[in-house]
């Protein structure tokens, strides 16, 4: 073997065992770690007159469809009335969104901003005028349970959380299921894995919380503000993040794949934008975040490389050896199910376990495009509002 095919065949393998390594190894590993080092959350309990003040901050653009219910969802919280106020922070809407909020004045606390500056600026803007101890995030197209409040503030009872991240429950919005639901209970397993070693990594942008006295002034244009926000306040204050898997909330998937890849671009855009915000974390002195910031969230969103590499280097030597011949099917094959997969129509379909494939195929395609556009800096805080069925029609 020559010293080319050697540097080849090292990447090969190099490649190969970080992909490994992020999706299948890491999980094994961090869920053996948080059942020896972990520590489970306790069952803490608050009464009634200690609640603290909260305020659910809701961020809309052009959610005219959808405002209505979740403002009825909102009140319909299970929390003392005189302590929680409910503001909807509209980033320069030009739909009927201002208009049905106004509605609901006084029962909401409306902030019409006028120019579309994006959700970072619009919640810098909206904290600085809170006053409450606890703020809890939350988006337009999300319904909570009615406790998901008291799950969240129940954990603040420990004064070391500073954040809690509650658990999202995805369905599928023509069968009531979620199309990667596997995926997602994946996710919410590594969720509770890093909760119990202390080193969650952000929250879920549709159910989070963090007290008010910790919050960072987000960084303009920052784009993944449920992941950077928490983080802040971490690297600020060493405190900790908490999960609540009892502070549940609902939302629909994305409709179709291209959705998807569409939403997951913007999110590969944002964590390659928060890595440098939040390089500080990955330095060892932070401990189990900063293990977990390397496993789960660097390595991750490294991996659509380590695949190219996997391919090219196979490909290069696949004439040198049965092994690398072998090697080179088999991915051109798995690939050639992840396309097979966009084909296959959601929901309990036979073939649906293929469209997995297919969604880890997308995922690892847009962290790809998300880190072109970072690169090109073609990107800004400015969000769209994410398409739904009424929006698109029947799901692909």
């Amino acid at each position: 073997m020559t010293l080319t095919d050697s540097i080849f065949a090292a990447g090969f393998w190099s490649a190969a065992a970080g992909v490994t390594y992020a999706y299948v190894g890491y999980p094994l590993l961090v869920g053996g770690l948080a059942r020896v080092f972990g520590r489970p959350e306790r069952e803490a309990t608050i009464d009634e007159a200690s609640l603290p003040s909260v305020a659910c901050v809701i961020a809309a653009h052009n959610e005219a469809e959808v405002i209505e219910a979740r403002i009825a969802n909102a009140l319909a919280m299970d929390y003392p009335r005189d302590r929680l106020t409910i503001i909807i922070a509209s980033d320069g809407s030009d739909d009927e969104t201002v208009e049905i909020c106004c509605r609901y004045e006084p029962q909401i606390r409306l902030l019409a901003f006028r120019e579309r500056r994006g959700k970072a600026a619009t919640l810098n803007a909206t904290m600085a005028l809170l006053d409450s101890e606890i703020v809890v995030l939350s988006d337009a197209n999300t319904f909570m349970e009615p406790d998901a409040i008291r799950a969240l503030v129940r954990r603040f009872t420990d004064p070391k959380v500073g954040s809690v991240c509650g658990r999202l429950v995805l369905r599928d919005p023509t069968t009531g299921r979620n199309v990667d639901s596997m995926y997602w209970r994946y996710e919410t397993f590594l969720k509770r894995c890093e909760g119990m070693l202390g080193g969650l990594l952000g929250a879920n942008g549709a159910i989070y919380a963090i007290r008010r006295s910790l919050i960072v002034p987000l960084p303009s244009g920052t784009v993944v503000d449920d992941f950077v926000m928490p983080l802040l306040a971490k690297v600020r204050s060493g405190c900790r993040i908490a999960y609540a898997p009892d502070a549940v909330a609902h939302e629909e998937s994305a409709p179709n794949i291209g959705g998807e890849f569409r939403r997951r671009a913007r999110i590969g855009v944002g964590g390659f934008q928060a890595l440098w915000m939040l390089r500080d974390l990955l330095h060892p002195r932070w401990g189990w975040t900063a293990f977990t910031f390397w496993s789960h969230k660097v390595l991750r969103w490294i991996c659509p490389f380590l695949l190219l590499i996997a391919l090219a280097t196979a490909a290069a030597l696949a004439t040198e050896s049965a092994t690398y011949r072998a090697a080179l099917l088999i991915q051109l094959g798995f690939y050639a199910l992840c396309a097979l997969g966009a084909l296959v129509p959601a929901g309990r379909h036979p073939l649906r376990a293929i469209r997995i494939l297919t969604m880890f195929a997308c995922m690892n395609a847009a962290l790809l495009v998300g880190f072109l556009r970072w690169m090109r800096g073609s990107h800004n805080g400015i969000w769209k509002r994410t398409a739904r069925l009424r929006d698109v029609g029947p799901a692909a």
